[in-house]
């Protein structure tokens, strides 16, 4: 029943009508076991998407790449010459490339598939969720699993996730332009429409993909998945692939350019050869050639580029998500190394969101309670001493409205107190606990017929109920900013009675505000009014809440998170500045700020007021030395961040609610609240904090940055290592006079190396070492550097200068060696034969290789520091060794790969000179460490 079937659209029939057909139940919603039962029938509420692709097409993708279809060119090229020559036996070089091509082939599309999974994951813990009335109790589950029937419980910030009639209206407005185009929200009403309606008149409905920007209600689900309106829409269409990343764009850019090289310079030397043997010319030679061309491009080709860059960003992504960090776009890994400023909200982000009621000032004096958090346990006192029962009365009757005009609750399982809904309510609550009132009292009192809900532009809430005691009138309660409440009444409860406001007592109400906010305390007016039953005709409005008797200032503390100062210490010795922004009053915000060390004492924060009176000029002044802004609205959030960029910051910004969003979109990383942020600052932002603490933002700037280093390890280790091998190979060539490297009977020509052997070298490190150095351990020096200039490369003229010289040692060793190794070269001695001398060279090359993977973690630190940190380094080293004595003395592979046992003394010189890279990086880091 994945549309609910009537006899004419939901809009046009009353509510009793579709629930009988949606088999629901307004009151207590679907039991569990039948959404189950309709979710089998249905499937889940999701919008039709790609068909998966099979895996052997994924796997077969793995051979499109040009430098594998190079390979496979190498392949055919060897196995004709094996058949021209007539050799014996089985092909065994073009068997061995074969081999090589599908383990990278695999190794791709393993990493490629574990970085699907690992994004995945990190989705499905990203979900959208939906708030719904099942067994008669409010659950929320994931969207997906939203069925027709279900009654959606809806509050200011959902983004909605099914069509729904809607059955209650509290002030409910929902913003349509998804749909219809209309940018200004649409108010809802219940009732339904007597003629025929576009969808943006259809004012009883609420639809798929739309957001909730104010008030709250319910509404009976009709229609799911592809039976919504934007699932009609979406049709077949399916998700866009994801853009490439500034990263994997600058990446492609070097392997591109790397690939035109090396092909350049494989065909100058191929053209070259073919000159110099142009006189004695043969197929064995030109095949001969034709190899060492292939050879060449893909000595100097790093295979596994893209494929490790894929990997360790998605195994950073899961790292991150273990420190609670959700990351929804990739490129926010790359800028969160850069970020300059973090732009934090206070509540719940800076603080533990718990907040707890310390001090209640009525008709002048203060009541102090005991107790921190939302068990109900604690007591109330003056000064110490008991209250009078005057005070007691007042108190009572300032905390018994609070909870009225409240949405919160107060849930106690197996001995332990949470709350649903907002932390400031629930402090409310707990508070009224403590001196005696129970829910129980108020319910059988009080039946509430109407509210106003708190916006961030009004700083109020209010309630209407009717009271068994006064039948012929309608209490109204609210509560909200103390300023703007104070400003709305006229009386205030003294001595059990009303009495008029006075400029003195305003004054002296004002005071106690200060005082209170001195303390770091947040403060909350409230007050209330009797209405005649007969004022009350509609709904209760703005125009209601005038002509209130004041009842008294409430202070409440949201006490720092324990690790928020140590953060924000880090964040600030890694050269980022940490901005609050809060709605909260000036004075507490500049307290905790102090506290926190965001800002000096003596600090003060800018208010929203002052905010709203500088131009854009004077506000890009501000925001240079101003690390605290209070009394701000969600709007002003996106000036301040303009502002920051204008300025050439690099700006984080949190944000929950529904006006964060634009601010989060403007930001160069918009970081959503996972607990308290609503479905539209989730959708707007770059990243998700699964805990909402500021710690965790600084967190992942370290993730980011070490990702980033990460990334550069291994583009220094590849690199180098590859421009090493296609330096031994140029010059090898180029040199081979001079270092006995003579073609023997029958060979037409002689390389260095043979193809196989430098796909092999390739295989084993462009694999295991390049992909541990890509999940090197966090170091948090890392957090001891400025941040990352964005506009600079990620291979740096240093980091060039670094990949030149080490491939430059390489060469000059492997070929040292090879002359070594064989006779008439400039290194006296040698006896052995080209067989020997490219096994020699080969040996070297790979050690050579695993040496610079310890050498290329660092640009300036001692390759020995840590050195026992990164054991997966470790293992993927022991393994390539394994592999390279297997291939050294196995015969079977030595015949597939054409290379000789080696002595121990031919051991030791290969592994000897093959560590000189390490020295001598050594002392040049060394040099640089003391410059």
């Amino acid at each position: 029943m994945a549309q609910t079937q009537l006899p004419l659209p939901p809009y046009r029939l009353p509510v009793d009508a579709i629930q009988e057909s949606a088999q629901s139940n307004l009151a207590s919603g679907l039991s569990t076991t039948e959404a189950n039962h309709r979710l089998q029938i249905d499937g889940p509420n999701e919008l039709p998407a790609a068909p998966p692709v099979p895996g052997w097409i994924k796997f077969l993708r793995q051979f499109t790449d040009p430098l594998t279809v190079l390979l496979l060119c190498a392949m055919g090229i060897s196995l004709l010459a094996w058949f021209i020559e007539g050799e014996s036996g089985l092909p065994y070089e073009t068997i061995t490339i074969l081999i090589i091509v599908l383990l990278n082939a695999t190794l791709g599309f393993m990493q490629e598939r574990r970085a699907e999974e690992a994004v995945a994951a990190l989705q499905a813990m990203s979900a959208p969720t939906a708030s719904v009335l099942r067994d008669g109790e409010q659950q929320a589950i994931a969207a997906r699993e939203v069925v027709t029937g279900d009654i959606l419980l809806i509050e200011e910030g959902d983004t909605l996730p099914a069509d729904a009639r809607v059955i209650e209206s509290i002030s409910l407005r929902v913003a349509e332009a998804a749909l219809t185009g209309e940018s200004a929200p649409v108010s809802k009403d219940p009732q339904p429409i007597q003629e025929e309606a576009g969808i943006g008149d259809q004012e009883n409905m609420v639809f798929s993909g739309t957001a909730v920007t104010s008030g709250r209600g319910r509404a009976l689900v009709v229609a799911t998945g592809a039976d919504t309106e934007i699932g009609r829409i979406a049709g077949s269409l399916h998700a866009t692939q994801d853009e490439p990343t500034p990263l994997q764009k600058e990446l492609a850019k070097v392997g591109h350019f790397l690939g035109r090289s090396v092909i350049a310079i494989a065909l100058v030397m191929g053209l070259t050869l073919l000159w110099i043997y142009r006189a004695e010319l043969s197929l064995g030679h030109f095949v001969a050639i034709l190899m060492f061309s292939v050879s060449l491009a893909v000595a100097a080709v790093p295979e596994g580029l893209t494929a490790i860059n894929t990997i360790i960003l998605s195994l950073g992504m899961a790292r991150m998500a273990k420190r609670n960090v959700i990351v929804r776009k990739l490129n926010s890994v790359e800028t969160l190394g850069s970020t300059t400023v973090i732009c934090s909200d206070k509540t719940g982000t800076l603080t533990r969101n718990e907040m707890t009621v310390r001090s209640v000032i009525v008709a002048g004096e203060r009541v102090d309670f005991s107790g921190i958090g939302y068990e109900p346990s604690g007591t109330l006192h003056q000064q110490g001493q008991p209250l009078s029962d005057p005070v007691r009365d007042a108190v009572e009757r300032a905390l018994h409205t609070a909870e009225l005009a409240n949405n919160a609750k107060l849930i106690e399982q197996d001995g332990r107190w949470s709350i649903q809904g907002d932390p400031t309510e629930a402090a409310l609550i707990v508070a009224a606990r403590k001196a005696g009132i129970t829910r129980a009292q108020l319910d059988a009192r009080y039946t509430r017929i109407g509210e106003v809900p708190f916006s961030s532009e009004r700083k109020m809430m209010s309630t209407a109920q009717l009271d068994i005691y006064h039948a012929g009138h309608i209490r109204m309660t609210s509560k909200g900013a103390p300023d703007i409440l104070l400003s709305r009444c006229t009386h205030e409860w003294i001595d059990g009675e009303d009495r008029p406001l006075t400029p003195e007592r305003r004054t002296a109400i004002l005071t106690s505000i200060e005082d209170l906010a001195q303390e770091a305390l947040r403060t909350l007016g409230v007050a209330y009014r009797l209405l005649h039953r007969d004022a009350l005709t509609g709904n209760l409005c703005e125009e209601h809440e005038n002509e209130m008797v004041f009842l008294g200032v409430i202070g409440m503390i949201d006490p720092p998170r324990p690790e928020a100062a140590a953060a924000v210490a880090e964040a600030r010795a890694a050269g980022i500045r940490p901005i609050m922004i809060t709605g909260d009053h000036q004075i507490t915000a500049a307290a905790i700020a102090i506290e926190l060390g965001i800002v000096e004492k003596g600090a003060h924060a800018v208010t929203g007021a002052e905010l709203q009176r500088m131009n854009d000029k004077q506000l890009r002044q501000t925001v240079k030395t101003c690390s605290v802004f209070a009394r701000v609205a969600p709007e002003h959030k996106l000036r301040i961040v303009t502002a920051l960029q204008a300025e050439g910051a690099i700006a984080a910004m949190t944000g929950d609610g529904v006006n964060d969003a634009p601010a989060l979109k403007k930001s160069d990383i918009g970081v959503a609240m996972g607990i308290t942020g609503t479905d539209v600052s989730k959708g707007a932002a770059d990243m998700v904090l699964t805990d909402d603490n500021f710690a965790s933002i600084v967190a992942a700037v370290e993730e980011g940055r070490t990702i980033f280093a990460n990334i550069q390890k291994f583009l220094r280790f590849l690199l180098s290592s590859n421009i090493g091998e296609v330096f031994f190979m140029f010059f090898g060539v180029l040199l081979a006079g001079v270092i006995g490297l003579k073609p023997e009977s029958g060979l037409g020509i002689t390389v260095p190396l043979l193809a196989v052997q430098i796909l092999w070298v390739n295989l084993l490190t462009d694999s295991g070492p390049a992909l541990a150095l890509g999940v090197d351990p966090v170091d948090h020096d890392v957090m001891r550097q400025t941040p990352r200039d964005p506009r600079t490369n990620i291979i740096t003229p240093a980091m060039w200068l670094d990949i030149m010289l080490v491939g430059i040692i390489m060469a000059i060793g492997t070929l040292a060696v090879t002359d070594w190794v064989l006779p008439g070269g400039l290194i006296p001695g040698g006896t052995g034969n080209m067989a020997r001398a490219q096994t020699m060279a080969f040996n070297t090359l790979v050690f050579y290789q695993l040496f610079n993977a310890f050498n290329a973690r660092s640009e300036t630190r001692s390759a020995f520091h840590g050195v026992l940190r990164n054991g997966w380094l470790w293992i993927a080293i022991a393994i390539a060794i394994l592999l390279q004595i297997a291939v050294i003395h196995l015969p079977f592979l030595q015949t597939a790969f054409k290379t000789e046992a080696l002595t121990a003394q031919e051991w030791v010189i290969s592994i000897v000179t093959a560590s000189s890279v390490l020295w001598l990086m050594e002392l040049k880091k060394l040099y640089l460490r003391r410059q």
